[in-house]
């Protein structure tokens, strides 16, 4: 069943929470950083560091002038820590073959580093105010249940997923991009995987999966994320050696951080390969370009 655009924009205007990359003086840069900083992490973790980092780094020559390793520094404990480098590259090509000012069409944005299709479409629906299909894990739910009756999203398709949000989009761009970003806030707040508020919805009238008399998700199992004893962990607790000091430090530093040394030492070696961290000609360990 179709979502009424009007319906769901009229509850945006009343329940959309007021984030700072929302503003309308929030330029593309700040888009472009809080969707990096987003991928995979809740918005109270990122809006303080958000606020650091446009502060330090208004424009992105400011933190394409940056080491990697002040960078690194500066991501803290936000996770997933190749997202910075990746935003620091694309802020360099952004600085030198941009005119220091994030590009406005899907294809620029694209060829950047780091940059996939959601990005590139959240950035031009957010920041330039056009129409394009962002899709992201909270649009697909509302979209899976409220237009397919289904209890949950399957796998996702870029192409059927995209398509599925083109034919809702209203066609002026203002309220195609403001649409994007209520249907996102929808799956965010009320429609939510585990809980869905669903007497508090909007659409609740025109819910296919409310119709169909909410049956369970059928589709194929989603992998639960731990992160207790992961490689993930561990690649932290070696960064956090390297964030906490000024300097190389020596390998036995890092010894002290996990018990398990055959997994302390691959994902040391991990850390290696994906530039987060680098070894000194004289066996020291340090972030990037701080040695």
């Amino acid at each position: 069943m179709p979502v009424s655009p009007e319906i769901l924009l009229d509850w945006f205007d009343t329940h959309g929470r007021e984030l700072p990359w929302r503003e309308p003086e929030c330029t593309g840069w700040g888009v472009l950083v809080s969707e990096i900083m987003l991928q995979q992490t809740p918005v109270a973790r990122v809006q303080p560091i958000w606020h650091e980092w446009l502060e330090r780094w208004p424009m992105p020559s400011a933190l394409a002038a940056a080491s990697q390793g002040e960078v690194l520094r500066a991501w803290g404990k936000l996770g997933y820590p190749r997202r910075a480098l990746r935003l620091h590259a694309a802020a360099t090509v952004i600085a030198t073959e941009h005119g220091d000012v994030v590009p406005s069409d899907v294809d620029t944005l694209l060829a950047l580093p780091g940059i996939g299709a959601y990005t590139a479409r959240a950035i031009v629906a957010f920041a330039y105010g056009q129409r394009a299909p962002v899709v992201d894990t909270n649009v697909r739910r509302v979209v899976a249940r409220a237009v397919h009756g289904a209890g949950d999203a399957g796998p996702p398709s870029n192409t059927r997923d995209m398509a599925d949000v083109e034919v809702m989009l209203p066609l002026e761009n203002a309220r195609a991009a403001r649409f994007s970003a209520a249907l996102m806030e929808l799956g965010a707040l009320v429609c939510t995987a585990r809980s869905p508020r669903c007497a508090d919805c909007p659409i609740y009238a025109d819910c296919a999966w409310q119709h169909a008399g909410r049956p369970e998700y059928a589709g194929p199992a989603k992998v639960v994320q731990k992160f207790a004893g992961t490689d993930r962990q561990v690649r932290g607790l070696l960064l956090d050696v390297l964030r906490g000091t000024s300097g190389p430090v020596e390998k036995a530093r890092l010894d002290l951080v996990w018990h398990e040394p055959g997994q302390r030492d691959r994902c040391l070696d991990s850390l290696l390969a994906d530039g987060l961290v680098e070894q000194t000609p004289h066996d020291l360990f340090a972030l990037p370009g701080e040695h």
